[in-house]
């Protein structure tokens, strides 16, 4: 008997090169961008400690600046159905960025810092959708995984070097001057991305459907997905709050300055972790339903919520916080991309992706924003065992709804004009 193994065809495509030259830009561009826009991030709570803000302003700060841009993410999602558009929005909204993070150097209140804080994700939340469209496009749809986990990975790769990066500059410069050099990063992605993707060549058959037209027109489906991505991006906070919450708790032991290198370094671990994991489990969703993995992904959510709550001045306890954390990013960033992908296709992928980075954006603004409001007022494990209850509702929904629709990949062939 020689019958053919009914696994043969997988492993064939499986061995299809999927680790295109452009694919390869969109990874170099997201890590270069990512070390910078994570450098200024870890260093603002340092910053915000100086000005001797609350709590609450870090949680406004995270929780508006998300909400706000959740606009920008969805008319970035019509502007990316418009494909001539999506390379020139990816590389000025990596520039914007760039530069927004070294205004954070100039601030001189809570307020200022926000302010700058919007228009940088403001900037990323328009190139956002387009830079998501244009990789589920070139990527081979047998390996649309591990493409986008692969992106994943080097983002989250520059995301370990920039804290990195902020903690060495930190011990040898004022922490407004490291803003600064956190700022060139951002420069060099949109001059990498640039330079290694090339634009699409399309032809323009009729006019792209409005915004509210290709809401509209996304499948009930993933209609019903964002719900689940929404309840669990309400307790989905801030990573920055935990960087702070490591440096109360250690404060008395190390004191302020060790403390707050300690928070940095711990952030460190978050981001690898994440880093590590968005690879696997991208190769992992080429095989199995990615949402069985994201609703994995969403309980460690849950988990992490009630660590932050329950932390104890402990650097083993602190670390096992910041790893699960880490987790949580590298599942949910990675699948819930995949998810959207094989859900929705053809000129809708862009509004798509909007609809779900809007839809994070506005889970951001509530989490943040109540979580720091919550700590201020009446604590940390309130605060934090609030966000636990809202990631357990999301959790509970996705599970609800695995029995739904089928996962169904993409039937139609990749776009190659755009690889490069």
């Amino acid at each position: 008997m020689t019958e053919p193994s009914p696994a043969a065809p997988p492993r064939r495509l499986a061995k299809v090169p999927w680790l295109t030259p452009a694919i390869f830009g969109f990874g170099i561009a997201s890590l270069l961008s990512d070390l910078g826009h994570e450098a200024g991030t870890a260093t603002m709570p340092a910053l915000l400690t100086a000005l001797g803000a609350a709590p609450a302003a870090l949680g406004l700060i995270e929780g508006i600046a998300d909400g706000v841009v959740s606009v920008g993410k969805l008319y970035g999602g019509q502007l990316a159905n418009r494909l001539g558009w999506r390379k020139p929005l990816t590389i000025a909204g990596y520039l914007v960025t760039g530069l927004a993070v070294g205004l954070f150097g100039v601030a001189q209140s809570w307020v200022h810092l926000l302010l700058a804080r919007v228009i940088g994700w403001l900037a990323k939340g328009l190139r956002g959708p387009s830079r998501s469209a244009m990789l589920a496009d070139v990527a081979a749809k047998a390996a649309l995984g591990r493409a986008i986990g692969f992106h994943r990975a080097m983002d989250t790769v520059g995301a370990v070097l920039g804290p990195l990066l902020a903690t060495l500059l930190l011990s040898r410069i004022p922490v407004r001057q490291v803003f600064l050099w956190a700022m060139l990063p951002g420069i060099l992605a949109a001059l990498a991305f640039a330079v290694l993707v090339r634009g699409q060549q399309h032809t323009i058959k009729e006019p792209p459907p409005s915004l509210w037209q290709s809401l509209q027109r996304l499948p009930r489906g993933f209609r019903r997905f964002l719900v689940a991505v929404l309840l669990f991006g309400a307790g989905d906070f801030a990573r920055t709050l935990l960087i702070l919450r490591a440096a109360q708790l250690l404060t008395p032991t190390y004191g302020a300055t060790r403390a707050a290198a300690i928070g940095m370094l711990l952030f460190v671990l978050h981001n690898l972790v994440a880093a590590i994991c968005a690879y696997p489990v991208g190769r992992i969703a080429d095989s199995i339903s990615p949402r069985k993995l994201l609703a994995v992904g969403y309980g460690l959510g849950v988990l992490t919520a009630v660590l932050a709550a329950l932390a104890q001045p402990s650097l083993a306890m602190l670390t096992l916080l910041f790893g699960c954390a880490g987790l949580v990013i590298g599942i949910e960033e990675t699948i819930e991309s995949v998810v959207t992908a094989r859900l929705v296709e053809g000129p809708l992928r862009g509004s798509a992706y909007g609809a779900l980075a809007a839809t994070n954006g506005v889970g951001d603004l509530i989490s943040s924003s109540a979580v720091g409001l919550l700590w201020t007022a009446l604590g940390p494990l309130a605060a934090f065992l609030s966000a636990a209850v809202a990631c357990a509702l999301g959790t509970g929904l996705l599970v609800f709804d695995l029995h739904g629709a089928p996962d169904k990949p993409p039937d139609k062939p990749p776009d190659q004009a755009a690889s490069g």
